[in-house]
């Protein structure tokens, strides 16, 4: 399809048309890249629409994510909203595959009109995104849709590159998921606006509030950012099960994301965003240089060379450097 009309259909909501774009984006195919990024400047230049509300979402393998997301994403349909869900899978260090099920654990919201769903591998991809993650989302967003979840890998302390590219951060926790000591941790604790205690329901009801209440305490002892109000980071319990809590949250995702506007927090988060991917994108494509066949043919030779004691690592590594000035 022709890079100007699909940019139209995009535009429109064809969601046969945004989901070939995503494949696109996604493909390591050179000829592939230079279409995916002349199709992003098209999108770019053309979207007047107001800008979506992104969020991340993290949490440790079975917190309950996937149900959490198809019961909040159908709260926020039946109120009119559009929401696409970005969700990325875990890759088999060994094979490359990934199962991809996230559609099968969504059912409803699947077959929800106003939803939309596109599950993506992690591949070799760290920090709980798929490397192609960030233009997935803009894409939906110039598809029109209102609320954008990206749903992380689920690997831990370290998944914090989501926040690099959504408004609003969740962490979603299940009850005895950690003492208030757990909650003071550096790294995804301290990146998060909102933790949420799943699973607050039947047996595990007093036990998340316990958890909920250890986690408040922990935010407390943080030092305020500049980017929350008085309140935020907070904790709070919501059931996916019993769809209990979600209404809430929502509110409370919705008076942090007006605070933010309203101080021009919002804006300059963003801008800050495309700095931080500009560069990103900079060093991915110097690391792509070294994907040559020539390159890898003198990375392999000095390989040897280090190998054989001929040379240090540095000093190698200094001279292939040299190569890419």
């Amino acid at each position: 399809m022709e890079i100007e009309a699909m940019a139209e259909k995009i535009a429109a909501g064809d969601r046969r048309s945004l989901s070939r774009a995503i494949t696109l984006v996604e493909s390591g195919r050179a000829d592939h890249r230079a279409q995916a990024v002349a199709l992003l400047e098209r999108l770019v230049q053309r979207n007047d629409r107001a800008p979506a509300l992104r969020i991340g979402l993290s949490g440790t393998p079975g917190v309950g994510k996937s149900t959490f997301i198809e019961a909040f994403g159908m709260m926020l349909c039946g109120r009119g909203l559009r929401v696409a869900v970005l969700a990325v899978d875990p890759s088999s260090a060994r094979s490359g595959g990934s199962i991809l099920g996230d559609k099968t654990r969504m059912e409803q919201l699947s077959r929800e009109p106003n939803a939309y769903i596109r599950p993506s591998p992690a591949q070799s991809q760290l920090g709980g995104v798929a490397r192609r993650s960030r233009e997935a989302v803009a894409l939906c967003e110039a598809a029109g849709f209102d609320v954008i979840l990206v749903e992380t890998v689920g690997v831990g302390q370290s998944e914090t590159m989501v926040a690099e590219m959504t408004d609003l951060f969740l962490l979603l926790l299940a009850p005895a998921g950690g003492d208030e000591l757990q909650g003071v941790k550096r790294g995804i604790m301290e990146m998060a606006d909102m933790i949420l205690v799943n699973k607050a329901d039947g047996d595990l009801r007093a036990t998340a509030t316990r958890t909920c209440a250890d986690y408040s305490g922990a935010l407390r002892l943080l030092r305020k950012r500049p980017q929350d109000p008085d309140g935020f980071p907070k904790a709070m319990t919501v059931s996916a099960v019993e769809e209990t809590g979600l209404a809430a949250a929502w509110d409370e995702m919705q008076a942090l994301t007006e605070w933010r506007r309203e101080t021009g927090f919002f804006e300059g988060r963003r801008a800050e965003q495309a700095r931080y991917w500009f560069r990103e994108d900079v060093r991915n494509g110097l690391l792509a240089r070294l994907d040559a066949p020539e390159m890898q043919a003198e990375m392999d030779r000095l390989a040897e060379e280090v190998a054989g004691g001929g040379t240090t690592a540095t000093a190698a590594a200094e001279e292939m450097l040299s190569r890419l000035r």
